[in-house]
């Protein structure tokens, strides 16, 4: 069993189309296909049911995944150790971010960039549940996160931030003129929120929980923006972290604190692995968080 033929194979996995795990390793078709063929020899067993339309994995294909991840990942960090030991910063960075997690992620991956031009830097983009899951699968190096609960198994959070929930409504909303309103209170609004993969809504869902109440969300929406404008025209209330409501593109619309313990506050985390010092290129890249001082800081990159 090589390497090259697990990097195939999750690719494939990943993309669930031959085609396109090819094309995003810059490999003929046919030699992926190939390789795969040959690795589902050696094991003795179909990794893939493959369709006119789809590939989806068999039960030995979802069995092999998490290993072929992790081994993929071991080898990796095996080769950057080798690297950091003379004094070379090379690789990859796979980083993964929520949207607007208070983290300026773009001035940080420029600034990494600038002093390590050798290093291949990636970004993904999605829900921190999915973010904390690929962390702990190996898939990430580090993700910025906001998690209402604890990490999924094989990853730990590292505190950045904490920041309260506040009700965004219009201006000509009949809660837009209180001082604070109750969670209980919204029960009966009709709510804008993101997806459930998203931290803030999971954080929103369980605060209405506690405190016994049934919310609508009637617009799901997949990023920030859109959320503010659906507020915006009136077509719903949203419960938002409070840095979102001073963004711009919010500055017309009413913002009313919320009273009552119903729920914690809104926290941002960093999501490394669990039990593993993270890679070199992660560490580098947590040296220029502030994590309330230097010495947090030096600290919180060689853990």
């Amino acid at each position: 069993m090589e390497l090259r033929q697990l990097e195939y194979f999750v690719a494939v996995a990943e993309e669930r189309h031959f085609t396109k795990a090819a094309q995003r390793l810059l490999v003929s078709q046919s030699g992926l296909s190939a390789s795969v063929r040959a690795l589902e020899r050696e094991l003795g067993s179909a990794l893939f049911v493959r369709t006119t339309r789809s590939v989806e994995l068999t039960g030995a294909g979802r069995a092999l995944l998490g290993e072929a991840t992790r081994t993929l990942a071991g080898a990796r960090a095996a080769k950057e150790a080798v690297a950091a030991v003379q004094g070379l910063l090379r690789g990859s960075l796979a980083v993964g971010t929520e949207q607007c997690v208070t983290v300026d992620v773009g001035a940080l991956l420029a600034r990494f960039r600038a002093r390590h031009g050798s290093v291949e830097v990636r970004m993904r983009q999605a829900g921190s549940a999915v973010l904390a899951q690929d962390v702990a699968d190996g898939r990430l190096d580090l993700a910025f996160v906001s998690l209402p609960g604890p990490p999924p198994e094989g990853a730990r959070l590292l505190p950045l931030t904490s920041e309260p929930m506040v009700l965004l409504c219009d201006p000509a909303h009949p809660l837009a003129g209180c001082a604070q309103v109750d969670w209980a209170r919204l029960a009966g609004e009709t709510f804008v929120d993101w997806h459930r993969d998203w931290g803030a809504r999971q954080l929103t869902d369980q605060a209405f929980a506690a405190c016994g109440a049934v919310r609508r969300v009637a617009l799901e929406v997949y990023d920030v923006h859109t959320l503010i404008d659906l507020v915006g025209h009136g077509l719903g209330i949203a419960v938002v972290p409070r840095p979102i409501s001073r963004k711009e593109q919010a500055a017309k619309l009413s913002v009313v604190p919320l009273a009552g313990p119903a729920g914690p506050d809104w926290e941002v985390s960093v999501a490394l692995p669990d039990g593993d010092r993270p890679s070199p290129a992660a560490r580098e890249l947590l040296s220029y968080l502030d994590l309330n001082g230097p010495e947090d800081a030096k600290e919180a990159a060689h853990r």
